[in-house]
Formats: structure tokens, C-alpha cells, sequence
């Protein structure tokens, strides 16, 4: 850097300018140690009387022509006039903004002046949601909510779609009702309450219900910022997911996720109603415990009292101590995995629906298990507010039919060497391996239909689960398989033998000490009987055809995200 600005004050106007049109630059000096590139740039630093040698390739610098000479003029004649226009439309543009600027104040201040008063001769506003608008058409009524979308329309007319989490109304403002300086500063996301008289639109305008409020008199409650922080400032589309998770609070409020949520509500209400209907009873296990379900490695311990202590894994082992009871039980409760997985359908906290089942077969259990799904997605369907979320959000989708398809493990794994689906490493999956989360969702689309995939390897499943009577070796066992997201559910029937089970806890060295009041389920009347797992927000990326299941959580929790 020192040598080039040492060149440049070597070089004074009339002197020698060196331009190499292949290793020059037009941010250089100017000196034959630190060429420019263009002949343009030469006369526009150093005019007319600069003398000019062009080095075009090994042949070193030479006079440049007349003919380049007089381009090069011409080009800085063009050059000149575009930066002339140029500099002629910023002004000009600046001139216009500040008088856009200046009227904008003075509107400002005019209003400032104009001052809403509730017209006292009209019938009192009867105050409803926006789910009862419907019903109120014709009758004045009070409605508050967030401004979900603004538009103007001339000097005197404004439109304010709200929502307040029952619906979307829109508004029409007109007059002086949007001159004031509330209307006019008015932004996305600010609460404002309307009065009005609620009206049918007509025959090819379109609004949410078909109607429109046409609003008498309105408040501002809370204004949101604008600039920088305005809402769709804060949250589009185009947005890095991290930085919209970061901002949940305010992706919460978009259409998507407002209808995400709504849809998954729907969906909690007919998995009770289900069991419901079937004679389960609902119970709430602990979150808190001191005994593991699915394996150590996984569990999130913390200091209980000075004792070790875990968040639950599974409530399976609680609800199986609730069958002599209360008979045939189920719980929707939060689940925690300490797996460090990123995958897209693993989260470290989620909403686990669990249930189990006395005195019941292996094909009963299946039967159950299909009857469950389907119903569920029945009473769902059934009910049209929630059909339509889920055809906005997946608009293909169809409700499954039964029954499903039942694969065994085994052969899973010819399915896979068959369609050549193979391991990273280029080599087959063998009997007994773990099939992983990619084959398993290569095999799921391929066939393209709900899958039981049952009878697994005991040694690759967790230590309670029953032994097939007829082989020994593998287990009384199910995973429930979806389209697009892989496993939704696992489940088994429990070992129901006292002895098995003791020489279980031994083969996987487990403590049975702390485990004794599940082991008393098979001293004091034992039973055959079976329960499974169901994922709540895998089952609704399923239903919703959602990427990650991150986007069926609230406020999804996985390595590395507790916040906010």
C-alpha cells in the first residue's frame, strides 16, 4: 500500500499515464509500477493533456491510438452525462421525499386535532368474539383483537382484517374514523377495539365469513412498533429458521401457526375422546423419577433432595401399575430424551400419548392400536372447522385405510436388500442390526401406506418386552410406520412372567431394587397385557405434512435450544 501511494505523488497532471488493459486495475496509481485498466479512467483523473501508453500484451507500453483515444473521450462524455442524470434524479427524489416528509408531518399535526367521540345516540355494543360474529350480523356489536392485516384506500377509507385467536374480521373505516392520528400511525400487530354493525358482503367481494364490520366508532389499545421492529420486519418466510425460533412468540401469530396449533388442540381432544368412547381412564403420572424405561444414556438427571432423580423417559411403567385398578388406561403427558439428535423428527422434550392394555392378545393389541389411529383421525375429519385446517395445511391428504399393512422385522430386512437400500458404508442390512431412521423412511415412502412393522430382535429392544411364544428370539413388538415421517408409535406387549422379568433386569444389569413395585404387577396377579407410545408432534407433522416436528411444538426443545 505504501509503494502505490509513493507512485501516485510521482504523477502530476500532464505527465505520463501507463495503462495495461490485462493486469492493471483503475484503483491503481496511474505510474507504470502500478497501472490502470481503462483509458476512461485515465482522462478522468488526469484530463485531456495526460500523455497515454497501453500495454496490451509482452510488447510493453505504446502510445494509444487516435481511435482509442477518441472512444475513450466519448465513453467519459457518457460516463459523465449518466452520472449528471444520475445525480439530477437523487436530487430531484430527494426533493420529492422531503415534501412527501414535510406533508406527512403536517398531517401529522392536523391529526392531532381530530378526535373520536362513541356516538351516544346509538344502541350499546354488545361485546363478542370473533367466533360469534356469524350470529351477531345486524346488531351492533364491540369487538377487540390484534390488526392482522392493513390496508388504505384513498383519502378515506381503510381496511383492518383482526384477529383475536377465535377468527379473523374484517373492518372498514372510513371518514374521519382514519384521519385521526391513531388511524393514520396505525401498524400490524396493534390492538385496537371496534364498534360497528357486522354486514354480509356482496355478491364477488371476498372476507373472512363473508361479512365486514363497518365500524362507527374505534380505540387503540396497545400500538406496535414500526420501523425495524415491526412485526413483518421481525418475521417472514425468507427469515433463518434459527433466528424464527428465536422469535417463536411472534411466528405463534402468523396463519400457519395459528392453524398448526388449532389443528393439534383438535387433534388432543379426539385422542381422549377416543379412549373415551372405549371405557380408558386417564391418568397423570410423574414427570420426576428415579428408574429408567428406555436406556441411561438418555436420561436428563438431576438433584432431587440431595438423591438422583430423572425427567421420565416413558410413563409406561406407571400406567401399567394403574391396570389392576382402573382397568385399560392412558396418559398425554411430556416425555424427555436426552439423545444429542438433530434430526428433524427428534426433539429432547415432547408430548408423549401413552397407553395400556390388560388382558389382551398380540393381534387384540394390534387391532387396538389400528382402531386408535383411525378413529382418532375419524372423529377429526368428521368435524369440518378442523378438515379444513388440515386441508390448507396438507391438502392431499386422505384419511388411511384399514387395515394396515403388517410386516415382520424380518421381513423388513429382505425388503431392504430387495430394493437395494443399503448402509453407508455401501454393505446390506443383516438380521438383528438396528434399522435406522433413513432406511426405514426410504422403505415407509417406497410403499407408501401405514405400516406395522412388528416381531423385532429382543437384544435391539428395551428389556420389558415379551417374547414371542413360538421364537424367543424375537419380541412381541410394534412400531407404527407413516409416510413422510417415518415411526409415530412403538409399542409391545409386557412381559408378564415374574421369573423372565427378573432375569431380564439381570441380562441388561439393572438394579431391581428400585424397580419393585413394577415387579410386584406380576407377584400380585399377574397378566398378559401390552401398551404403547405415540409421539404427539410426529403424529401431527404426519397429518399436517410438516418438514420437522419442530414445527408442531409450541416451543420445541432439542441440543443446544431451551429458549425462549
Amino acid at each position: 500500500m505504501a509503494e502505490v501511494t509513493e507512485a501516485a505523488s510521482k504523477l502530476s497532471l500532464g505527465e505520463t499515464v501507463y495503462i495495461d488493459e490485462v493486469g492493471g486495475s483503475d484503483d491503481n496509481s496511474g505510474v507504470e509500477s502500478s497501472p490502470l485498466k481503462t483509458a476512461i479512467k485515465a482522462l478522468e483523473k488526469f484530463g485531456d493533456n495526460a500523455k497515454i501508453l497501453v500495454k496490451k500484451d509482452d510488447e510493453g507500453f505504446k502510445d494509444i491510438s487516435g481511435a482509442a483515444l477518441k472512444k475513450a473521450k466519448k465513453g467519459l462524455e457518457l460516463q459523465q452525462k449518466k452520472l449528471k442524470k444520475q445525480q439530477e434524479q437523487l436530487e430531484k427524489q430527494a426533493s420529492q421525499d422531503k415534501e412527501k416528509a414535510e406533508e406527512h408531518a403536517k398531517m401529522l399535526e392536523r391529526a392531532k386535532a381530530v378526535v373520536l367521540k362513541e356516538d351516544a345516540s346509538l344502541p350499546k355494543a354488545e361485546q363478542i368474539k370473533i367466533r360469534d360474529s356469524v350470529a351477531s350480523r345486524g346488531k351492533r356489536v364491540k369487538v377487540s383483537g390484534w390488526v392482522h392485516r392493513l390496508r388504505v384506500q384513498g383519502k378515506d377509507m381503510m381496511f383492518a382484517v383482526l384477529r383475536d385467536g377465535s377468527g379473523y374480521l374484517q373492518c372498514v373505516l372510513t371518514g374521519n374514523l382514519c384521519h385521526s392520528y391513531d388511524a393514520i400511525t396505525l401498524t400490524i400487530e396493534s390492538t385496537i377495539t371496534v364498534y360497528g354493525i357486522i354486514h354480509p358482503l356482496p355478491e364477488g367481494k371476498t372476507a373472512p365469513d363473508n361479512h365486514e364490520l363497518v365500524v362507527d366508532y374505534w380505540e387503540l389499545v396497545g400500538k406496535a412498533p414500526e420501523g425495524e421492529e415491526a412485526f413483518n420486519s421481525k418475521v417472514s418466510s425468507e427469515a433463518d429458521p434459527s433466528y424464527l425460533l428465536d422469535n417463536r412468540h411472534l411466528v405463534l401469530r402468523t396463519e400457519t401457526y395459528a392453524s398448526i396449533f388449532r389443528a393439534r388442540a383438535k387433534v388432543i381432544k379426539a385422542f381422549r375422546d377416543h379412549y373415551e368412547s372405549r371405557g380408558y381412564t386417564e391418568v397423570t403420572p410423574p414427570c420426576m423419577v428415579q428408574t429408567q424405561v428406555e436406556g441411561g444414556s438418555t436420561l436428563f438427571e438431576f438433584n432431587y433432595y440431595g438423591e438422583n432423580a430423572y425427567l421420565t423417559q416413558s410413563s409406561q411403567l406407571y400406567l401399567e401399575t394403574c391396570l389392576p385398578a382402573l382397568g385399560d388406561v392412558f396418559c398425554l403427558a411430556e416425555s424427555y430424551r436426552a439423545e444429542k439428535s438433530h434430526t428433524r423428527r427428534h426433539l429432547s422434550e415432547y408430548s408423549h400419548l401413552e397407553a395400556e392394555m390388560a388382558f389382551v392378545s398380540f393381534d387384540q393389541f394390534l387391532e387396538r392400536l389400528e382402531d386408535m389411529i383411525c378413529d382418532t383421525i375419524d372423529r377429526v375429519w368428521a368435524d369440518a372447522p378442523t378438515r379444513e385446517l388440515i386441508e390448507q395445511l396438507n391438502p392431499t391428504f386422505q384419511p388411511p385405510s384399514r387395515p394396515f399393512m403388517r410386516m415382520k422385522y424380518a421381513d423388513a430386512i429382505t425388503y431392504l436388500k430387495e430394493h437395494d437400500i443399503k448402509k453407508e458404508d455401501g454393505s446390506y442390512y443383516q438380521f438383528g442390526e438396528d434399522i435406522p431412521e433413513a432406511p426405514e423412511r426410504a422403505m415407509t415412502d417406497q410403499i407408501n401406506r401405514p405400516i406395522f412393522l412388528t416381531h423385532f430382535p429382543a437384544h435391539i429392544k428395551a428389556f420389558y418386552m415379551q417374547r414371542c411364544p413360538d421364537d424367543r428370539e424375537v419380541t412381541e413388538s410394534v412400531d407404527v410406520l407413516m409416510p413422510g415421517v417415518g415411526e409415530i408409535v412403538g409399542g409391545s406387549m409386557r412381559m408378564d412372567n415374574l421369573d423372565e422379568l427378573v432375569a431380564a433386569y439381570k441380562k441388561e444389569g439393572i438394579d431391581p431394587t428400585p424397580y419393585y413395585w413394577y415387579t410386584d404387577q406380576r407377584k400380585y396377579g399377574t397378566s398378559p397385557h401390552g401398551g404403547y407410545g405415540l409421539g404427539v408432534e410426529r403424529f401431527l407433522a404426519w397429518l399436517l405434512n410438516r418438514y420437522t416436528v419442530r414445527d408442531t411444538s409450541l416451543y420445541p426443545r432439542y441440543p443446544g435450544r431451551c429458549a425462549p
